[in-house]
């Protein structure tokens, strides 16, 4: 079985989860969760992570997933997880499998012409930053993804210096796109949308709710800078504790954080929220 051991960091303007308000969690009717390192653990998703999503469903609480990750896995997800919907690549695109009707629902950000000539142009991108980044290296995901490009920086490649991850940032806004840095991709893509704006629209849209006047019903999880959107808006936004390396580079901190790393940290908010 998988272990985490506590992490005492704190930054000073994050508290620690477990004095979150009692009187907030019944505000509480949302949690959205970013899901490499905030569900996962050195790779893998630990089952307390599926037993306390279950959790949350059963207590009427939704759970939405969101991403960087392709949207050949958010289809799996969208269909085979416990959740109410999903957003991916960075906000692409949203996914809700309706189990009624067993239909999947797919809204994407970009029209399918503009994702066409998104990827050639991604493709002329990665051919120059594997060129010039050495050890960098194309997501192993990379064949399910419709919208961004992922370059690989330490998940199946050696850790590669935090210039170099600068750099590949650098290149990709050079060329006009967007870029985002998680814990272990630099995901790059054309068009002005990120994971904040397609959450909007999913809850717009799916279940008629406007965010930017609900906020205090959802609570947010997340890892590293590409969650700093998510932690801005939502006043109750939580770090995982392995954020720590991330300190000194996140534009917006989250305002609690577990003292737990990746998914068992997610389950000690869930554990904390539902008490």
């Amino acid at each position: 079985m998988l272990a985490s051991a506590p992490l005492s960091w704190h930054k000073p303007s994050m508290k620690p989860f477990r004095h979150f308000p009692p009187h907030h969690k019944g505000d509480i009717r949302y949690v959205l969760t970013d899901i490499d390192d905030t569900l996962t653990i050195a790779g893998r998703l630990p089952a307390v992570v599926f037993q306390a999503m279950e959790r949350l469903q059963q207590r009427g609480i939704g759970i939405v997933p969101v991403t960087g990750r392709p949207a050949g896995w958010c289809d799996h997800m969208a269909r085979m997880w416990p959740i109410d919907a999903l957003v991916g690549e960075n906000g692409a695109f949203y996914f809700r499998y309706d189990r009624q009707s067993r239909k999947m629902i797919r809204r994407y950000e970009r029209s399918e012409t503009a994702r066409r000539r998104d990827r050639k142009m991604l493709q002329a991108l990665q051919k120059k930053i594997l060129a010039e980044i050495p050890g960098a290296a194309v997501s192993a995901d990379q064949a399910f993804r419709e919208a961004d490009l992922a370059i690989d920086f330490c998940e199946d490649v050696p850790a590669l210096p935090q210039a170099a991850v600068d750099r590949i940032v650098t290149m990709f806004i050079q060329a006009g796109a967007q870029a985002k840095v998680s814990s272990i991709h630099v995901n790059g893509w054309f068009g002005r949308y990120d994971k904040l704006s397609m959450t909007q629209r999913l809850f717009a849209e799916v279940f008629d709710i406007d965010l930017a006047q609900n906020r205090d019903g959802v609570l947010y999880i997340g890892d590293s800078p590409n969650d700093a959107p998510m932690f801005a808006f939502f006043p109750h936004a939580v770090g995982v504790a392995n954020i720590a390396p991330f300190k000194d580079r996140l534009p917006a901190a989250p305002t609690w954080v577990t003292t737990r790393k990746g998914g068992f940290g997610f389950a000690e908010m869930v554990d904390g929220l539902l008490s």
